[in-house]
């Protein structure tokens, strides 16, 4: 696997947990004061010192959130670390606001639908795309991300903000588009954090808040790299679906004992954490949907991640569980696989992942109610951390920031 990642930066991206835990113990000194002050330049793909890195992982819950935050309040006091673990619990806080509003993922979907119709069927939006997407719009800063983008499926996190700032503000493209483009081929393709964060460029999800794009601000934090010019000189909030109000929350099922099954997802491949106390696995089983993730399915970088990542998990798990991983097939009847998987196992309760709103639930929800009428039990497991912090991702960022200090004491964790 490494020779598919090893020629994008000096960060091994290998998609094991193995190479996870060492890019997070790696980073560990990096996690106080220097994170603080270095965390918003963009100094290139090849240098990448100044930021974790570690979002892949985190995506796919090689490594949990937990463990990242832990890793910084073992060297750090939580003040000194403040800025690491705020920017692990942003991701939190997406998913969370999320699960509290489903409809914004529904409703982004269907105008994603709309707009690849659009782009079907008018010459002027689809050249202006295509440009856009393999970087010929003749502003420099733009143009090398859009490459990096699709080479390395990464891109730096201020860089994601300036870029979708020009595409809707200065290139005036349907954000929509924009954040298909992003999730097709981010090896950290996430939907709420990507979702939400286009609409808060865009001024959709703090209304009428939107980021702009500044020349003198992309030549400061990318060390002269870029010097844009012809930017948008504002950036008007953009009209589209408008948040809806919460909802209450989907919880996790009554953990199972005796025998089961487990079913790894990209949701959730942390199979070390996964079984409860009290169940014995005889049956594991692992899929992911790539292609799910997006009408035009998955970039090169961000399928291989998500699948190699997936055969790393089902490795460990038949070392750690003493029984064979079986591969399933996304592009398949999912119920059908599972009813085998448990009849392997000689049970009827099947163990997964929570999985947030995005593309993989439909395609459990579905299984999960097929299963339920032959008396096979497809459960979901809520990780405490999700449990803990979700409730408090009802408004913005800064409702659920004032709790970290109380939620992470809370979860056992130093601080």
């Amino acid at each position: 696997m490494a020779e598919l990642f090893d020629d994008l930066d000096t960060v091994d991206l290998t998609p094991t947990r193995r190479a996870g835990l060492q890019r997070l113990e790696g980073f560990a000194p990096a996690m106080g004061r220097r994170y603080a002050s270095e965390r918003n330049h963009d100094f290139g793909p090849r240098e990448r010192r100044n930021v974790s890195m570690l979002s892949p992982w985190i995506r796919t819950r090689q490594i949990l959130e937990e463990e990242a935050a832990r890793k910084a309040l073992e060297r750090f006091a939580l003040s000194t670390a403040e800025k690491f673990v705020q920017e692990v619990c942003w991701r939190t806080y997406f998913k969370g606001w999320l699960e509290h509003r489903p409809a914004v993922w529904t409703v982004y979907r269907q105008e994603l639908d709309r707009q690849h119709d659009r782009l079907a069927g008018n010459a002027g939006l689809r050249t202006a795309f295509e440009e856009a997407t393999e970087g010929r719009t003749g502003i420099d800063c733009f143009d090398a991300w859009a490459r990096e983008l699709v080479d390395t499926g990464y891109l730096h996190n201020h860089a994601r903000m300036w870029f979708a700032s020009i595409w809707i503000f200065t290139l005036k493209l349907p954000w929509e588009l924009g954040a298909d483009f992003f999730v097709r081929h981010l090896m950290d393709g996430d939907a709420a954090s990507n979702t939400l964060s286009w609409r808060w460029v865009g001024g959709l999800h703090t209304p009428g808040k939107t980021y702009l794009a500044r020349r003198a601000n992309i030549r400061k934090y990318t060390d002269a790299r870029f010097d844009p010019e012809g930017l948008a000189p504002e950036a008007p909030a953009i009209d589209g679906f408008a948040n809806p109000p919460k909802s209450d929350l989907r919880h996790g099922d009554r953990l199972p004992e005796g025998e089961i099954a487990m079913l790894l997802t990209e949701e959730d491949m942390n199979v070390e954490t996964l079984r409860p106390p009290g169940a014995r696995v005889a049956a594991l089983g692992g899929v992911v949907f790539p292609d799910a993730r997006s009408p035009e399915g998955a970039g090169v970088r961000a399928r291989d991640f998500v699948g190699h990542a997936m055969s790393d998990a089902l490795e460990r798990g038949e070392a750690l569980l003493g029984v064979v991983g079986e591969r399933l097939d996304g592009d398949a009847d999912l119920a059908a696989q599972l009813r085998e998987l448990a009849g392997a196992a000689g049970t009827n309760t099947i163990l997964t992942g929570f999985p947030p709103v995005g593309w993989v639930r439909p395609k459990l929800d579905a299984a999960r109610e097929a299963l339920a009428d032959e008396g096979i039990h497809l459960l979901y497991r809520q990780r405490d951390w999700d449990a803990a912090f979700w409730p408090h991702a009802t408004a913005g960022f800064f409702k659920l920031k004032k709790q970290i200090p109380a939620t992470l004491a809370e979860l056992g964790l130093p601080v």
